[in-house]
Parts: structure tokens; C-alpha cells; sequence
């Protein structure tokens, strides 16, 4: 390099330059796209060709009736390296983290940092099977108590659900315990649910798929409008608001620094508030919903504690609520006994029921568990600075 001018090739000819020192930074895809297509796995086929040689059987053949046997199906036969290498290949040409910069700040394709792949595949964690008895499985009920309680510490609110499998479906889950707490107070009618008009087309979506009318809310500035939200209430009257979901910080980027007022305007009519937590990156430590007016909210474990969720899964949507919300929240949930024993608790009479198989997306609660473990109070606070 020469100090007073040094130029680097790359694919998209910019220039970063810093101090006398010009450097063009590579950005090119470490990938096979730009090559030859990859044939398929049936067009590199070769009759004769096995992957796994199997031992020689030690027990009489036994074969099944002609009339009960199809046509055989057409696999592919390859050797095992043709093998690795086909799928090596196909992997090469996808998008990834651990290759290119992913410009989208609060969403998918995060750093998954190495220390949750490494606690998640312990083998007291992934050797378990879903269907095991409590006791065999306390060590895992352990770490979803204690992933409950930092996500309940973290948001200012009383009870949390780790049984959502994705962000929308935590949004889903939450507007299911809405009207079944409305419902259980003789208040079926509260029906409709506000959205400023800035909000995550899931939230909509939600409010459909639970049999509540979505009603959007203008934005001024990309903050909520307070005088229509108040002409919104007047118009479709305060004994029908279920209550609203707003995302703060917004799709904007922006806190809405009015929120407290715009909380007890809703809480006025009897309603409720719901956080879309999808921005929490920049509040974590920082401030929470649960004190700012939220009566229930979901987390997006792969936008806020690093959780892998590229190619659309898995993902995780825990929800927080209030204590008055809690007796309806999915079962089972893991509760502590006074001996200090761990179980899952399915004797909830309100409860709106199972919401997915099994218990939570234990993995990437793993994950999650282990991510905030790392960062620590101090380190979550530094997330929000950063991120900020």
C-alpha cells in the first residue's frame, strides 16, 4: 500500500475514503450466484451410484406381497462427497449474515452470536424430548421460568407466555386474550381495535384473524394523531374500543413522545393497549412498556436477543401482560412450586387455550436465555445506546 493513494477493486466501484488512505470496500457476494447453474440433484444422478453401503444383514429376508409393492421411486444415486457437495453448493447461493452486510436494522438476518449455538446444543438441552415427564426435565423448565421472569423484568409488566412461535402470532395470541378477557367481563361488543396508519401489516392482520375490526389512525410527522384517534373514538363510540396497537419506537424510527397521553386516552374508554415489539432494540434498559402506559405487548426474540430466524424461521413471539390478563393467557405455562420444583401448569380454567405443540420453541428460547444472560442489565442498556 502507498500512504497517499491506495485503491482496492471491487464489484460496485465505491470509494470510502479515510484520511490519505483511499480503500474501496469489497463487497462482493462470497457466493455461487453469478456462476453456472447448479444442476439438480436427479441431472448429476448416475445408476449405480450409493452414498451409504450398509453391513450385510444377519436375519432372514422378508418380503412383502407383490400385490401390496408399487413402482419403485425414482431417487437420485450419487455418492456421498457428490452429495455434499451439490447441497454445499445450492447453500452458497443464498444471502447470509455471516457473508454480507444486511442493511434492514430491526429485522431478520441478525448476528446469532456463537455462545447461544453452543448452549443450545448441550446435550441436556437438545437431546430432550418434548413429550418427557416434568420431572425428568427440570433443568429445562428452569431456564423457561427464569426467560419468563427476565422478559416480565425487561417490559414492566406482570406475566409473559413463551407459547407463540413467531412475532405475528404473539400479536394474535394477545388480541385472543383481549377478547377473551372482554368476554369473560360481559363486554363482547368491544370490538374495535385502533392501528395508526404507519403500523406492521401483521397488525391488521391479527386483528381480522381474531374477529376485530382494524381501524387505522392517522400519523402526523409519522406520530399518532391524537385529535383523529380522539374523532376515531367518538365516531364508533368508547363502550366498543377493544383497544390499540401501537409499535414505539414506530416504523419511523421515531418514540412517540406523547404515548402516555395516547395510553390513558385508550385506558379512558375502557380499552386496552397492546406494544408491538418490534423496535424493543431501542429501549431495552432504557425504558419499559409496562410504564409507559402498555397493558400487554409481544417480543420478536430474533429482532430483540439475536435469535436466528433467516429463511422465515423459527422464530419466537412471547407475550407480557398485566395481572388482570394473565388467568387467560395459552397453557401450559411453567410455574415454580414452594419446593422449589418446576412443572407445567395446565389448570387454568380462563385460559384461551393451547396455541401451538408442546412447549414454547425451546431452542430459541435457549438462545434468548442465553443472550440476555450475556449482555446483563449494563449490556442490554448499551444495546439500546448502540442501536440508537
Amino acid at each position: 500500500m502507498h500512504q497517499n493513494m491506495t485503491t482496492m477493486t471491487t464489484s460496485n466501484d465505491r470509494l470510502q475514503t479515510t484520511g490519505a488512505i483511499e480503500v474501496t470496500a469489497n463487497e462482493a457476494p462470497s457466493t455461487r450466484s453469478d456462476r453456472a447453474p447448479e444442476p439438480t440433484i436427479f441431472e448429476k444422478s448416475s445408476p449405480g451410484a450409493e452414498a451409504i453401503t450398509f453391513p450385510a444383514l444377519d436375519v432372514p429376508e422378508s418380503r412383502l406381497p407383490d400385490e401390496l409393492l408399487g413402482d419403485l421411486p425414482r431417487w437420485p444415486e450419487l455418492a456421498q462427497l457428490q452429495v455434499i457437495r451439490h447441497y454445499t453448493h445450492l447453500s452458497q447461493r443464498n444471502f447470509s449474515i455471516d457473508g454480507e452486510f444486511y442493511p434492514l436494522g430491526s429485522c431478520t438476518m441478525k448476528y446469532n452470536p456463537r455462545i447461544n449455538e453452543q448452549t443450545a446444543a448441550l446435550p441436556g438441552f437438545a437431546s430432550l424430548h418434548p413429550s418427557q415427564e416434568d420431572e425428568d426435565i427440570q433443568g429445562a423448565l428452569e431456564l423457561l421460568h427464569q426467560t419468563r421472569r427476565m422478559l416480565e423484568e425487561i417490559s414492566g409488566l406482570d406475566e409473559a407466555c413463551l407459547q407463540p412461535a413467531a412475532g405475528a402470532h404473539g400479536e394474535y395470541t394477545a388480541l385472543k386474550v383481549m377478547r377473551a378477557y372482554f368476554r369473560d367481563n360481559g363486554q363482547a361488543h368491544r370490538t374495535i381495535v385502533f392501528a395508526p396508519d404507519n403500523a406492521h401489516g401483521t397488525n391488521p392482520a391479527s386483528c381480522a384473524m381474531c374477529g376485530a375490526g382494524a381501524v387505522a389512525v392517522k400519523t402526523v410527522d409519522g406520530y399518532t394523531d391524537i385529535d383523529d384517534l380522539v374523532r376515531l373514538i367518538e365516531q364508533h363510540g368508547p363502550e366498543n374500543i377493544a383497544g390499540l396497537m401501537i409499535t414505539n419506537p414506530n416504523t419511523a424510527g421515531l418514540f412517540d413522545k406523547h404515548i402516555v397521553r395516547i395510553s390513558k386516552i385508550i385506558h379512558d374508554t375502557g380499552g386496552l393497549v397492546y406494544l408491538d415489539g418490534a423496535n424493543m432494540n431501542a429501549i431495552l434498559g432504557k425504558a419499559r412498556p409496562g410504564e409507559f402506559g402498555a397493558d400487554m405487548m409481544h417480543y420478536n426474540v430474533h429482532k430483540t436477543f439475536s435469535t436466528p430466524h433467516g429463511c422465515g424461521g423459527p422464530g419466537g413471539g412471547p407475550i407480557v401482560v398485566r395481572d388482570f390478563l394473565a388467568p387467560y393467557l395459552p397453557v401450559p405455562q411453567v410455574e415454580q412450586d414452594a419446593d422449589g420444583r418446576f412443572r407445567l401448569d395446565y389448570d387454568r380454567p380462563k385460559s384461551i387455550g393451547k396455541v401451538r405443540s408442546f412447549v414454547s420453541q425451546f431452542g430459541i428460547m435457549v438462545r434468548c436465555w442465553t443472550y440476555i444472560r450475556a449482555c446483563g442489565p449494563d449490556g442490554l442498556k448499551n444495546i439500546a445506546e448502540t442501536a440508537v
